[in-house]
């Protein structure tokens, strides 16, 4: 009997082990040495301050979809926070949640671009941003809406900036637009909607992309790596 547990155990180890070679050498945004080199990368930025928006070229499945829709490099977009000295992005993954290792080491080549209002210091006060963060804990643990739809049910990452942005201060950053507006003519495009939609799309889905949202003329770039 006490043989029979000793072998089990050994395979169990042999289990896990096999699991995570597999996550860290087949799946770079899980590589957590990717991830602590890119975590210093952005801690290290003097400049990051509450509320700032971070864009990056994803490496999801549906990047490039988004990439030739809108006609833009950047794909996934969040609002950064500090929380004890250290920043961490407030983001729409599945499900919506705060990320600091993972964050930059799932985008392309580690690049990354940061955004801020042109008049943050007048508009971003301590009550602002604890609205802010306020409006976006309604949305926390919610699941990342694959069909884009505007509504609270889930959420994607440019529609979670764009929500607690108007909610907590009135603005609005980026156009918002119908999904029809955007270029659905690429094959590429074409099969991520047939996956999502299948026969129908509703192109009168209103939509804020994060192209939308990086292109704003209410926003500076103060950062970029």
């Amino acid at each position: 009997m006490k043989k029979r547990i000793i072998i089990l155990g050994i395979l169990g180890l042999i289990v896990i082990g096999g699991l995570y070679l597999t996550r860290r050498f087949h799946y770079p945004k899980y590589n957590p040495d990717n991830a602590k080199t890119d975590t210093k990368q952005l801690v290290d930025v003097e400049k990051i301050n509450n509320g700032d928006l971070i864009f990056q070229t994803s490496l999801s499945g549906q990047s490039k979809a988004i990439q030739l829709a809108t006609k833009s490099k950047y794909s996934h977009c969040g609002i950064i926070y500090s929380y004890n000295g250290k920043f961490y992005v407030f983001e729409a993954v599945q499900p919506v949640k705060s990320t600091l290792d993972q964050w930059i080491a799932r985008g392309k080549d580690a690049h990354y671009v940061i955004k801020r209002l042109k008049n943050a210091d007048q508009i971003l006060t301590a009550e602002t941003l604890r609205r802010l963060k306020q409006e976006g804990e309604k949305f926390k643990g919610k699941d990342y809406d694959l069909a884009f739809e505007w509504s609270d049910d889930k959420i994607y990452c440019s529609e979670l900036i764009w929500k607690i942005y108007q909610r907590a201060t009135g603005i609005e950053i980026g156009k918002l637009q119908k999904l029809g507006d955007f270029d659905l003519t690429n094959d590429t495009v074409r099969q991520k909607m047939k996956e999502r939609y299948g026969d129908f799309i509703s192109t009168d889905e209103i939509v804020i992309s994060p192209a939308a949202i990086f292109e704003s003329d209410l926003l500076i770039k103060v950062k970029e790596n």
